[in-house]
């Protein structure tokens, strides 16, 4: 069976005139199977995501590696597949006066589709009773959502998002969250880029993080989540490092949060009353103690040396690179492209 999305070696390379050039995606290696699933593509802000996606779409040309949709090349044959495919990339344009339903029927006009369609859409993304305000009366997560219906109109097998819940307060992050999961339902592959890795991690099936334009971690969310280490205990205390002691010479793994009141005790969650007992019987009182499972954010921190890594194992290795390259300057940006991302 043919892959829906794959990359392989993908390397993307900004000249600059008179400066050195700058490096936005370098090896990248990204296989998408199947259907009905969430693939979580993440990493901070200038780590090469869009650039990715645009190569993707695409919409620039790659320096050296391949990148096919469908089974097609796409640079030169993403015409063959454009009706089943569904991009929003950076931020969203439509025309500011005109109606949410007027916008979509303009852009089904110039990708043939018919007004039917659009109120299909419209619903989906539960802006039917909506659909006759201006695009200004709306609010950013309306606006998120109308993009969508408009990547939606072509009811694409492939659904390319860049950052949907960039700038949404916490309701609407809510809100992208279970549209995304409810158009994955209809079956559909949605890559998902954001920088969030914390909002994501509660969405995705499958995981890529990238940084610096490198791979970091590839797999599943659940392989991708086992380079977090151990749920732990997060204790908080005015004397941290007597505390650490304290716990340490009870044969308690305890280590410092630098720069913080915070220590991490690596036991499980169910024994923190035991960290509290101990602590107190020795006149040591804590101001808080929680759980803190393991997460992609901390999986992302331990594999570009920014936390402290657990020992690698067999089972982990899920195409893990050690440490972040260098950073690199951002690409230039690029012109902002329509709702579909280009793709209609």
């Amino acid at each position: 069976m043919t892959d829906i999305l794959q990359m392989q070696g993908l390397m993307k390379r900004y000249q600059r005139r008179g400066r050195d050039p700058v490096m936005a995606v370098s090896d990248l290696d990204l296989v998408l199977g199947r259907g009905g699933t969430v693939h979580g593509f993440l990493g901070p802000n200038g780590s090469g995501k869009t650039t990715t996606i645009r190569c993707a779409l695409g919409l620039i040309r790659p320096t050296s590696g391949s990148v096919s949709v469908f089974g097609h090349d796409a640079t030169t044959g993403f015409h063959h597949v454009a009706d089943r495919v569904g991009a929003i990339v950076e931020n969203p344009k439509m025309f500011p006066n005109f109606t949410g339903r007027k916008n979509l029927q303009l852009l089904a006009r110039m990708a043939g589709i018919g007004k039917g369609r659009v109120e299909e859409v419209l619903e989906v993304v539960d802006l039917r009773e909506r659909g006759d305000d201006t695009f200004t009366s709306y609010s950013l997560g309306m606006k998120q959502r109308l993009a969508i219906a408009g990547a939606l109109l072509k009811d694409p097998d492939l659904l390319i998002l860049d950052e949907p819940a960039n700038g949404l307060d916490p309701a609407g992050i809510a809100e992208m969250r279970v549209l995304i999961r409810d158009i994955a339902g209809q079956g559909k592959a949605i890559v998902v880029s954001s920088h969030q890795l914390g909002e994501i991690e509660q969405v995705c099936d499958d995981v890529t993080i990238i940084h610096n334009g490198h791979l970091v971690v590839t797999g599943t969310l659940a392989e991708v989540q086992r380079h977090a280490g151990p749920d732990r205990i997060v204790a908080t205390i005015d004397d941290r490092d007597a505390a650490v002691a304290a716990l340490q010479a009870s044969g308690m793994p305890a280590f410092p949060r630098p720069t913080s009141r915070e220590l991490f005790v690596e036991i499980p969650s169910e024994r923190s009353a035991e960290v509290n007992q101990l602590l107190a019987s020795q006149g040591l009182y804590l101001s808080g103690l929680r759980a803190e499972n393991a997460s992609l954010e901390q999986a992302f921190l331990n594999l570009t040396g920014a936390g402290a890594p657990p020992p690698p194992t067999a089972a982990e290795a899920v195409h893990p690179v050690a440490s972040a390259p260098p950073p690199v300057a951002p690409p230039p940006s690029s012109p902002a492209t329509d709702p579909n991302g280009g793709a209609a």
